[in-house]
């Protein structure tokens, strides 16, 4: 994990020391540098909810708790990722075209669709009170969101561009300086976003761990109740909110 944590930092720093130093500024300025942090949160995003579905069938196929609770963060990392996509974008697109969102723009419009759904995958779970079902329920809601991430970029490589610029185009794509500072960026995201996953499943590990052991040295040790309505992932323990 230390050694993961360390690549992921060197590689982000070398990225956007590229992007800043090494790329050149185009012609709309200075403001087309955070194009090297949107795109990156964007495709990660999606490569994550991608990511959720091929745990989510892991999870049906072999019943197991794990898979679900993998499931289930690479959903809420990549939700994370996405709200920031969004975010920057918006400010890209006030500082390049004036306004903050435009919806005659299928990049645009599509990405926020399947941003939308996965918010909804919360809902969902929360609102099923048996364990097992919650976790069945979730994992085919992950399968067939996950379905749409490559109908979604489908969609935007045969939609017509109306301002939002295409990363990667037979027209001619990046200059290679700006596609090597890009390609840095967008490895060091996807590292970044392996870390944070796998820290959150480690964190709750050892939280269950601690669990564990107080309820062996203590039998008379009465765990909390959990607080109402509050459903956590199929693996996770109510008591202390982390994987048995």
């Amino acid at each position: 994990m230390r050694t993961l944590a360390i690549a992921t930092a060197v590689t982000l720093l070398a990225g956007y020391a590229l992007a800043f130093f090494y790329a050149p500024v185009e012609a709309e300025g200075f403001i087309q540098k955070i194009f090297y942090l949107h795109v990156p949160l964007a495709i990660v995003a999606l490569v994550g909810f991608a990511a959720a579905a091929v745990y989510a069938i892991q999870h049906l196929r072999r019943d197991d708790p794990a898979y679900d609770a993998k499931s289930y963060v690479a959903i809420h990392m990549s939700v994370i990722f996405g709200t920031g996509a969004l975010l920057t974008g918006a400010l890209w697109a006030k500082g390049q075209w004036g306004v903050w969102w435009e919806w005659r723009e299928p990049t645009l419009v599509s990405f926020l669709i399947i941003f939308l759904l996965y918010c909804t995958y919360y809902p969902l779970r929360y609102a099923i009170e048996d364990r097992d079902r919650q976790a069945r329920y979730a994992s085919v809601f992950a399968i067939t969101a996950g379905a749409f991430v490559p109908l979604n970029f489908l969609a935007v490589r045969l939609a017509e561009p109306f301002i939002h610029p295409r990363t990667f185009s037979s027209a001619g794509g990046l200059p290679p300086e700006m596609l090597q500072a890009f390609l840095v960026c967008l490895l060091g995201m996807g590292l970044l976003w392996v870390t944070l996953v796998r820290f959150e499943l480690e964190a709750k590990a050892a939280s269950a761990d601690i669990g564990r052991l107080r309820r062996a040295l203590d039998p008379g040790y009465a765990e909390p109740a959990p607080p109402r309505r509050t459903v956590v992932p199929a693996g996770v323990s109510t008591a202390e909110g982390t994987p048995r």
